[in-house]
C-alpha cells in the first residue's frame, strides 16, 4: 500500500512540526510518511525533547530541516499542514506544489514564559493538543 505523504511545516521546525511529524509517523505508520521542516531552521527545542520522552517518542536525535531544501530536491506530498500561532500566521510558509493544505493553529512554545516548570506544562499542552489533531486527521483521511 503506497502511503501518502505528509509535510509539516512551521518557522523554525523545532517544535510543533517535530511534534507533529513524531505523531504521524507513529501513530499512521501504516498510511502516512510524515516529514516536517521550516523557513529557518532552529535547534530543536529542548522542552519539547522532553515532553515527548515523557510519552515514549524520542525525538532528541531529530534534525532540523529546511523547507527550500525540501522544495529542492522536488518532493511531493499529498498533504501539507502548517502549524503555527495565531500571532504568525501571516507569516506561516506555505509549501509550492500540488497537494492538499491544512492549516492548524497551535502556540509556539519558543515564547513562552515562566519558571521551568511552568513552560514545561505550556509545552505539554501543546503537545497534547497536537496529539489529537493528528490522530483526528488520520481519523478522517484513513
Amino acid at each position: 500500500m503506497k502511503k501518502n505523504k505528509v509535510l509539516f511545516i512551521c518557522i523554525h521546525n523545532s517544535a510543533r512540526s517535530q511534534m507533529a511529524e513524531a505523531f504521524l509517523n507513529y501513530y499512521g505508520e501504516d498510511s502516512f510518511e510524515a516529514q516536517s521542516a521550516g523557513f529557518h531552521p532552529a535547534s530543536l527545542n529542548p522542552l519539547v525533547v522532553a515532553v515527548m520522552s515523557e510519552i515514549g517518542l524520542d525525538i532528541s536525535n531529530n534534525q532540523t530541516k529546511s523547507v527550500f531544501d525540501i522544495y529542492k530536491k522536488g518532493a511531493l506530498f499529498t498533504y501539507v499542514i502548517t502549524v503555527c500561532d495565531k500571532a504568525k500566521e501571516e507569516s506561516c510558509p506555505i509549501f509550492p506544489g500540488i497537494a492538499e493544505r491544512i492549516a492548524w493553529t497551535f502556540d509556539d512554545p519558543s515564547g513562552f514564559s515562566g519558571t521551568d516548570k511552568e513552560k514545561m506544562e505550556q509545552v505539554r499542552e501543546v503537545r497534547d493538543e497536537i496529539k489529537k489533531a493528528v490522530i483526528s486527521f488520520i481519523n478522517q483521511k484513513i
